[in-house]
Parts: C-alpha cells; structure tokens; sequence
C-alpha cells in the first residue's frame, strides 16, 4: 500500500465517519469547539502522509482525541499565563494614585461645562435630545414618542448635535 492510497483511506474513513468524530469530541467535552477539531482532523491527515494504516477509524479518533487535549492544556496554559499577568500587574504602581490629580478634575470639570454650554446654546430641544439618547440611553423612537416630534426631527437633531460636538474637538487644544 502506497502513502498516497494510505491517505486515501484515511480521507474515506474520515468522510464516512465524520459526524461520529463530531460526537465523540462533544462527549468527551469539547462542546462547540469539537466542529472546529474535526476541521483540524482533517487538515492533519489532508497533510500528512502517514503511511499504512491498519485501522483507520482508530487512527483518526485517536487523532481527535489527542487535538482535544492539546487544544485543553493550551487554553489552561493561557488561561494561567493570563491570571499570572493580572496577578503581577494589578493595583496601582507603586507611589502612584489611581486618582486623577486635582488639574486634571479641575480641566475635566472645564471641559464638561463647555460641552454642556455648547449643547445648550443649540437650542433646548436639541440639547434635551441629545442628553436623553446618548446619556440616559433612550431609544430615538422613544424620545420622538415622548416630545411628540417625528423620528426624522431627533435623527435631524442628533445630527446637529454631533457636528457642533465634532466642530469644538477640532477645535479643542
């Protein structure tokens, strides 16, 4: 037997078998990924050339079981790898404040009420419309509903909104 009809076999074997490799995966905890392992099955055997294969149902389950375990000790080892970095680098530096400093609240302080007076220099309704979408979170629906204006009109004012908004960070420092 060749290495190329070897593959052959294999491919046949994996084509015949693939839903119970899909199932096997799945019961032994693989979940949503055992599609995803069946696919590297078969980019494995599609690539290599194992030779002669006495069995190859078993080959190929064999395979799958071993891609599982190691797809497993590699989301463990990143997981670990992850918890160990938070570990390290959680908290504050030391000598450093989480806390902005007092120019910075003072400059943010700043910054907001010149947002706050630009919006209120477009008008009530623009500045009311503009508050209720993008702070409280109301859906545009909801507010034209509320101030008895058309869907377009807060869409339109929204608009209006974000170009003065635009407008004063360009020409922000």
């Amino acid at each position: 037997m060749t290495a190329e009809s070897s593959s052959a076999g294999l491919e046949a074997a994996f084509l015949d078998n693939r839903e119970k490799l899909v199932r096997f995966l799945r019961a032994r905890g693989a979940g949503e990924a055992a599609e995803d392992l069946v696919q590297e099955v078969w980019l494995k055997i599609a690539a290599s050339s194992p030779g002669p294969v006495a069995s190859p149902l078993s080959y190929l389950f064999r395979t799958a079981d071993l891609l599982m375990i190691d797809r497993f000790r590699s989301q463990r080892q990143a997981g670990a790898r992850d918890r160990d970095w938070s570990d390290v680098n959680a908290g504050d530096p030391p000598g450093v404040s989480a806390e902005p400093s007092a120019e910075r609240r003072i400059a943010a302080a700043q910054e907001a009420a010149s947002v706050l007076a630009l919006l209120d220099g477009l008008g009530p309704r623009i500045a009311a419309i503009f508050r209720r979408h993008r702070i409280d979170g109301a859906p545009q629906k909801t507010i034209a509903a509320d101030m008895n204006i058309s869907l377009s009109t807060v869409e339109s004012d929204l608009r209006v909104a974000y170009r003065a908004l635009a407008e004063w960070k360009e020409r922000a420092p």
